[in-house]
């Protein structure tokens, strides 16, 4: 692994009992109680550096009991304690509510209430402590203490600070009244009888010695802070949607709002909003979990797929970089702004992954499809045509036509694919792929890639190069399935090696490859029958390794466990090749899981059998909320419904396979083009309202998503 890189295939510290808030670049780890604990992974981040590493509130310097968090936003904690009982008394009269917001570092209001009878004489003090260790070196536990460390404090306001490598970090707290002094803002209080006193602490990272305006300043009432108000709009304007089924309204919701919390914007794009991998650790625009998160939650809103698409094209690749992977066309595998991400490496954009740029044209063909401003779309052409020339000349650098990877230094990612861990790839008698390898699903996106090209090609009018990329479509799917398939297992291989040889592992990669549409007819239903099989179908998904592989752990990262997302783009393609009911069995086991996780699904959980135990079994060090896993649900009501959109060709296919467990479904103000559009589902009874002009309802996919085969 790379210093100064956080790949996602490495497993993080992870504190399970922590309160997570994020906002945008700003995330806070903290205890139960409110507190920051020193030599933890807890801390108040920015723009992926901990400015503060310990924070604790005493009053007459005796820690706070907890009593109870809430947490009513992702940005936004209430954290209630009480004092200790005085000398002589039974019980406590102080009760101490930190009231916390996150965003462009932190803002925290204090507030202590006297339910005593007599007034209480008291000293608060705030200790403080800013390390600014680098997000990697915090969650990898390898903190040192670097550069050259620096304390100011007077009248109200105490400033931490460091240079190091030619740059500065700091952060700056100040409270009015507080006296300050190296490491505390302390406060003299005397609350009246029954009364209560109140005091604001703002903490304000400053970078290279600017300070970042606070996004809860004290002048503004927190209700119209940007956060508040970005949130709001994001639950308000969004579609709206009601189902029989309490737990899968419950999910829907919550999916909804958690991808709203893990929008991130660009600085240089302020107003264009991306979505970040994960909290916490990855809140960071990542090429292929944003994208295959675009694509999952585009219909609900197309401004963020397109906000991630115009993004990950300002950092597309211009030139050959062997120390970061950087190639012409090449998107990103991951964005960070960390000193240690800028220096060790040289740059803060990391591009060693094999799928997010054929991916990214993906995600322009479904933004034509849907509706996205056609406009927008037509300026990302020429990124798309990039992105296609680094797919057949450096992803394809042995001329056999199947994209493959090779980590290009010692210090990047080994395995370039979405099941990224050091051991992810590897054959049915667990022996490790070497590589060059080329993955069986990043074939099945370049083969996406191609119709989707077609597509936009055809929009411009070159009707010459709709064809032509059509035919590289179905020629790279001829090949796909002559070298892929292993006749004698019947099942794909999970990938070719470097020798060209087939990695004959049973795995869920050929879910992918049914989502891509690379999968010939005849071999689908075979692929159907193992992704349902008990080797590979654990109740709660499809697991990533089949248990009769030699590999198989069904508590390891990639090799036996269960990815939502992974389940729900095998239930996309099985509902694709129109195996309906291996499509509602995936999607139901995965909206079980959901409902059991109390609504919110979970990066990954283990792979164990739902016979063996009725309840899913957590991943200890699994982010949540986490993108992909997020627009899981929202997916997979698109797929049970068989909603897919071509605006191009004037279609809108639904084709509902909902489970009368679900019960009823409405969905409103679902963005299509310029307009929006109401689905109902009562009775079996389907009602499509507010289509757009020229577009009709259909149950038949648009032919221009098929290839022969």
């Amino acid at each position: 692994m790379a210093e100064g890189w956080t790949f996602a295939g490495e497993s993080a510290r992870v504190d399970t009992g922590a309160v997570t808030l994020i906002e945008g670049s700003s995330f806070c780890l903290s205890e139960p109680g409110g507190d920051i604990a020193s030599g933890t992974p807890q801390g108040l981040f920015y723009r992926d550096t901990r400015i503060l590493s310990s924070w604790r509130l005493r009053l007459d310097d005796e820690e706070i009991d907890p009593l109870s968090v809430m947490v009513p936003e992702p940005y936004r904690a209430v954290f209630l304690g009480r004092a200790r009982p005085r000398p002589g008394q039974a019980e406590a009269t102080l009760l101490v509510e930190r009231r916390r917001f996150v965003g462009a570092g932190m803002r925290e209001d204090v507030v202590l209430r006297n339910l005593g009878n007599e007034a209480a004489a008291c000293v608060l003090t705030l200790r403080a402590e800013a390390d600014f260790a680098d997000l990697f070196e915090v969650k990898e536990g390898r903190v040192r203490l670097q550069g050259q460390h620096g304390v100011e404090h007077g009248d109200g306001v105490l400033t931490l600070s460091r240079q190091w490598r030619g740059q500065s970090r700091g952060v700056r707290l100040a409270a009015e009244g507080a006296i300050s002094a190296p490491g505390s803002l302390t406060f003299r209080v005397v609350v009246p009888p029954r009364g209560t006193w109140e005091k604001s602490i703002l903490v304000t990272p400053l970078v290279d010695g600017v300070e970042t305006p606070t996004s809860f300043p004290l002048e503004r009432p927190v209700e119209q802070a940007g956060p508040v108000v970005r949130n709001t709009e994001w639950l308000e304007t969004g579609p709206k949607a009601s189902v029989g089924d309490e737990a899968l309204g419950a999910t829907l919701r919550r999916s909804r709002r958690d991808l709203g919390a893990l929008r991130i914007f660009d600085p240089e794009l302020p107003d264009t909003p991306v979505v970040a991998a994960g909290a916490p650790w990855f809140m960071a625009l990542f090429g292929r979990d944003s994208i295959l998160t675009a694509l999952m939650s585009l219909p609900t809103d197309p401004r963020l797929a397109l906000g991630t698409a115009q993004v990950l094209a300002r950092y597309q690749g211009r030139r050959e970089d062997p120390m970061t992977e950087e190639e012409p066309g090449r998107i990103p595998h991951e964005l960070r702004f960390g000193v240690d991400a800028s220096l060790v490496l040289g740059g803060n954009v990391y591009y060693g992954t094999v799928d997010a740029t054929p991916l990214f044209v993906v995600l322009l063909g479904e933004l034509l499809r849907w509706g996205a401003d056609p406009a927008a779309v037509r300026a990302l052409l020429p990124h798309a045509d990039r992105a296609l020339e680094w797919v057949e000349r450096y992803g394809d650098r042995d001329g056999d036509g199947f994209v493959e990877y090779r980590r290009a230094t010692d210090r990047g990612l080994a395995n370039q694919g979405w099941k990224d861990s050091w051991d992810g790839v590897n054959s049915a008698d667990g022996r490790i792929a070497e590589p060059p390898i080329a993955l069986a699903e990043v074939q099945g996106y370049v083969h996406a890639a191609y119709l989707a090209r077609a597509l936009l090609a055809e929009d411009a009018g070159d009707a010459e190069g709709a064809a032509r990329w059509r035919a590289k479509a179905q020629d790279l799917k001829r090949r796909f399935n002559e070298r892929f398939w292993l006749p004698e297992k019947g099942w794909y291989a999970m990938a070719l090696d470097g020798a060209k040889q087939p990695v004959d592992s049973l795995a869920s990669n050929m879910g992918h490859c049914l989502w891509s549409g690379i999968v010939d007819a005849d071999k689908a239903p075979l692929v159907a029958e193992h992704l349902l099989s008990p080797e590979l179908f654990s109740g709660w998904g499809v697991r990533t390794l089949a248990t009769s592989m030699a590999a198989y752990n069904p508590m390891s990262y990639h090799n036996g466990s269960v990815w939502p997302h992974d389940s729900g783009i095998a239930a996309a393609g099985l509902m694709r090749y129109g195996f309906t009911e291996h499509a509602q069995r995936v999607a139901g086991a995965v909206l079980d899981a959901a409902a059991a996780f109390g609504g919110r699904l979970p990066e990954l959980l283990c792979g164990f059998d739902r016979a063996e135990y009725d309840r899913p079994v957590p991943y200890p060090a699994s982010c949540s909320p986490q993108a992909w896993a997020s627009a899981t649900p929202l997916h997979l009501l698109r797929v049970l419904l068989g909603a897919e959109a071509c605006l191009p060709h004037g279609r809108l296919r639904v084709a509902p396979a909902l489970p009368s467990r679900f019960g009823p479904l409405r969905v409103e103000d679902l963005p299509l083009g310029d307009a929006r559009v109401r689905v109902e589902l009562r009775d079996g009874r389907l009602t499509v309202d507010g289509l757009p002009d020229g577009v009709k309802l259909t149950d038949e996919p648009c032919p221009c998503s098929v290839t022969e085969g």
